[in-house]
């Protein structure tokens, strides 16, 4: 991670927090006040945990949340526009690109725990994490045609996370759907009650965590890798995936335990 966190000027706070239990790493948005907008600071505190989380053993899984009433509403365009040149845009987007890609590629799953609103590149967020959890009040939108700027970079994610012409009414209408619509189209995997969100994203976590980390992680690489593929190459590549997979030790000691009918010891 930075030497240094990344602090807010105006709360004297850092804009993302960490915590770290029975392997679940927690990262909190924490510009509340913005509603977690992200700031190119936040982003790049973000940036720089992951990259941290990517070589550290003891994380298995990782959860993503917001402080205050929302879960991000997206890019913070009061920052973008205080600073409108060319240059500065590009870098915000880029920026943008390169964490939205680091959390698809992390070896360690990533659960969005999503309350309140996820909007553009909020909503984006959502679409690129793994898992996602989210409150019975949790709103979703990629607005951007609402302002003239359509979220192309939101698009990429979202399209790959729910199905085409849900998609497009999604970026085309750009207005919120509700949290059984997310459900219904994929964007999220579960809808509970807003005082149960925690307990209901913990035990997930922990369900993973339990996992084998180095089977979980090639299955991870995996997913992501043959979902892009055509038919007969993604077959092909996931059978050389489990090959190698069927030569680990965690293998060995998962299929050994389940004919002995033990609980299994995995190797980290």
């Amino acid at each position: 991670m930075s030497a240094a966190p990344s602090i807010a000027p105006a709360t004297g706070e850092p804009v993302l927090l960490r915590q770290d239990e029975d392997g679940i790493c927690t990262l909190t948005l924490n510009r509340p006040g913005a509603r977690n907008a992200l700031s190119l600071g936040l982003m790049e505190a973000l940036q720089d945990a992951l990259d941290a989380i990517r070589a550290d053993a003891s994380v298995r899984v990782v959860v993503l949340k917001g402080a205050g009433p929302a879960f991000c509403a997206g890019h913070d365009l009061k920052e973008m526009r205080a600073e409108p040149s060319r240059e500065a845009t590009d870098r915000v987007f880029q920026t943008c690109v390169r964490l939205m890609t680091s959390i698809a590629r992390l070896p360690q799953p990533v659960i969005a725990q999503v309350h309140g609103i996820a909007t553009a590149a909020g909503c984006q967020l959502v679409a690129t994490c793994d898992l996602a959890l989210c409150a019975e009040d949790a709103r979703f939108a990629t607005p951007g045609v609402q302002i003239g700027l359509f979220c192309s970079t939101p698009m990429v994610a979202l399209s790959r996370a729910v199905g085409r012409k849900a998609a497009m009414e999604m970026l085309l209408v750009g207005e919120p759907i509700s949290a059984g619509e997310a459900l219904r189209i994929g964007l999220v995997n579960r809808v509970v009650p807003a005082g149960t969100l925690d307990e209901a994203v913990t035990a997930m976590a922990r369900r993973i965590a339990g996992k084998a980390r180095k089977v979980v992680a090639i299955g991870k690489e995996a997913f992501g890798r043959q979902i892009e593929m055509g038919l007969d190459d993604a077959y092909a590549y996931a059978a050389e995936v489990m090959t190698r997979n069927m030569m680990m030790a965690d293998a060995k000691e998962g299929i050994d335990a389940f004919i002995a009918k033990r609980d299994p010891v995995w190797e980290g």
